[in-house]
């Protein structure tokens, strides 16, 4: 399948945002790129430590393995966990760094609670000028998992190709 210009970029501490988001980029024809902090959040502690982040609003120093630079691709869609009802410090870094920079926005949430924490969203646009386009919130393991995944790519393709190439 040729390029389409489109990156799924995430963080994941458990694999249910890895999860999601190999989903999305396998029905979307999308590169995959995974954030990285260097920082062991493994275990209880690393739990309490992403809680604690999110909750002071940490930003560590995150690398992205994208092969191009965020102004190449025509949508970023870009995966996060819930932490504390934030996006993950990761993500937030990340966004913080390289929002200004992303032409088309999309965002995966990931959550363990029935809290949809759609506010979220707008706490990632503050990051991202150009605001969101298609969102949605997954709770892995749910009823509607797969219902609300496959409304989020039809927004998601239906935004595609209303942009052409």
């Amino acid at each position: 399948m040729a390029w389409n210009n489109v990156l799924c970029v995430y963080y994941s501490r458990t694999g249910n945002t890895r999860t999601a988001m190999e989903e999305i980029a396998k029905a979307l024809g999308a590169e995959l790129a995974e954030l990285q902090d260097n920082v062991d959040r493994s275990g209880w502690g690393g739990w309490l430590r992403c809680g604690l982040d999110a909750m002071r609003r940490t930003v560590p120093a995150v690398q992205c393995s994208a092969r191009f630079p965020l102004t190449d691709y025509r949508l970023v869609i870009v995966g996060s966990p819930v932490w504390a009802g934030r996006c993950s410090s990761v993500v937030r870094s990340f966004l913080k760094e390289n929002g200004k920079h992303i032409r088309n926005a999309s965002y995966v949430l990931t959550r363990g609670s029935e809290d949809k924490n759609e506010e979220i969203f707008e706490q990632m646009d503050a990051y991202v000028p150009c605001g969101h386009r298609t969102a949605v919130s997954l709770r892995s393991g749910s009823v509607g998992y797969a219902f609300w995944q496959e409304e989020f790519l039809r927004q998601t393709q239906e935004f595609l190709q209303t942009t052409g190439r």
